[in-house]
């Protein structure tokens, strides 16, 4: 059967009603001679899941939060859509044999266990949950590996380097480059940066994001957790990454091999465009999507982040590093911190400071594994949350 006459792809989508998921279902909109949407997964947000499930009638849904499985199972029984709520349906539905392919994109530490199913399960794995990898790298590439199962980067910087990547397989890459737009407080001193306010770092210069990735990218974490994903992504030791801010947000990220020429990905600023790359390769399908244009654009600069400024992307280097479980660590306690930003409990530059003080005091375990892990998670989030309560950790 020639490749234009397969039946589309079956997709789950993982995190539906979030940033990315509301655009991968926007690929999906367009390109329906070659995806059709299998499974819906959202946490909270029961309205727009049915309204997904109304449009794109998957066989199945799950919405995370079990007090609104009724609403959501009422209103989508006439239509014939399975409705399961709670976390531990969400690990179960990876195991449907009608999915084709899993897209990962529940935020946080959440997204661990469902992705670890899917890969058990034997599915493609379209990676948008960078968590996963920064909490779990070892344990998630290892199991790939044995099952088989390919992880397709969703990130727009790894897909950028994936696509770098294609045709060079037998290659070694000397380094990786990732580029950072430096977020809405590029080049300000970290004096100005304690007055920050939320709706402040809500307003990134290029990207349309959700909360929460918004203020990692203010804060620099972003990157430094898109590193951690990428040393275990591409099979790298952390001296392999150097990031860059690129302000333009044109080029995506760069490979440079051992013989010193350097490849680059370069496109607008849209997710779209790696979503639909993992989801189609090793296709590349037609869109009608804008171009960019060189004419409209005069430069492209190129300066070092500010560590002093921007201490997160400093001690999520530094947790890469030192490997373990503290990169779950950091995760958690970013996590944390970003939520007591965003209730404005705390200052922008008191996100570094808690998660500096968790990764200071934690039990450091070199060789975690799942259960470990989770014992880190949840020992770590306890800590932040009683932290936030006492003024000690100010001190």
């Amino acid at each position: 059967m020639a490749r234009s006459d397969l039946p589309p792809k079956r997709i789950a989508i993982l995190g539906s009603t979030g940033s990315i998921g509301t655009q991968a279902l926007e690929v999906v909109r367009e390109q329906p001679a070659r995806f059709e949407v299998e499974l819906l997964v959202a946490g909270r947000n029961a309205g727009l899941l049915i309204s997904q499930a109304q449009e794109f009638r998957p066989n199945a849904v799950v919405i995370g939060d079990e007090s609104r499985h009724a609403e959501v199972r009422d209103a989508l029984f006439p239509l014939g859509v399975k409705v399961y709520a709670g976390a531990e349906a969400v690990v179960q539905a990876m195991h449907m044999d009608s999915i084709d392919m899993v897209l990962t994109a529940m935020v946080g530490f959440a997204g661990l266990r469902p992705t670890l199913a899917a890969i058990e399960a034997g599915k493609p794995i379209a990676l948008a949950n960078k968590e996963t990898l920064v909490v779990a790298g070892d344990l998630v590439t290892r199991l790939a590996k044995a099952k088989g199962v390919n992880i397709y980067p969703v990130d727009s910087e790894h897909s950028a380097i994936f696509q770098c990547l294609a045709g060079e397989w037998d290659n070694p890459i000397e380094k990786i480059i990732l580029t950072a737009s430096g977020g809405p407080f590029r080049g300000w001193p970290k004096a100005e940066l304690a007055t920050v306010t939320k709706a402040q770092a809500l307003k990134h210069p290029n990207w349309a994001m959700g909360a929460k990735i918004t203020i990692d990218s203010a804060s620099l974490m972003n990157k430094g957790l898109e590193a951690i994903e990428a040393k275990w992504l591409f099979g790298l030791r952390p001296e392999q990454v150097e990031i860059v801010v690129h302000a333009q947000s044109i080029i995506h990220s760069l490979v440079q091999f051992r013989d010193g020429s350097i490849k680059a990905q370069l496109g607008l600023p849209d997710m779209k465009l790696p979503i639909q790359y993992a989801l189609a390769f090793p296709q590349r399908l037609p869109t009608a999507w804008p171009r960019f244009n060189f004419n409209t654009c005069s430069s492209f600069t190129f300066e070092q982040p500010d560590l002093e400024a921007f201490p997160n992307l400093r001690l999520a280097l530094e947790a890469m590093k030192r490997g373990g479980n503290a990169p779950c660590v950091l995760n958690a306690a970013n996590e944390e911190a970003v939520e007591a930003f965003l209730q404005e409990r705390i200052g922008f530059l008191e996100m570094s400071d808690l998660i500096a003080d968790r990764l200071a005091k934690a039990t450091f375990v070199p060789a975690p594994d799942l259960d470990a892990l989770v014992a880190s998670d949840e020992e770590t989030r306890r800590a932040v949350r009683e932290a936030l309560n006492t003024p000690e950790w100010r001190s």
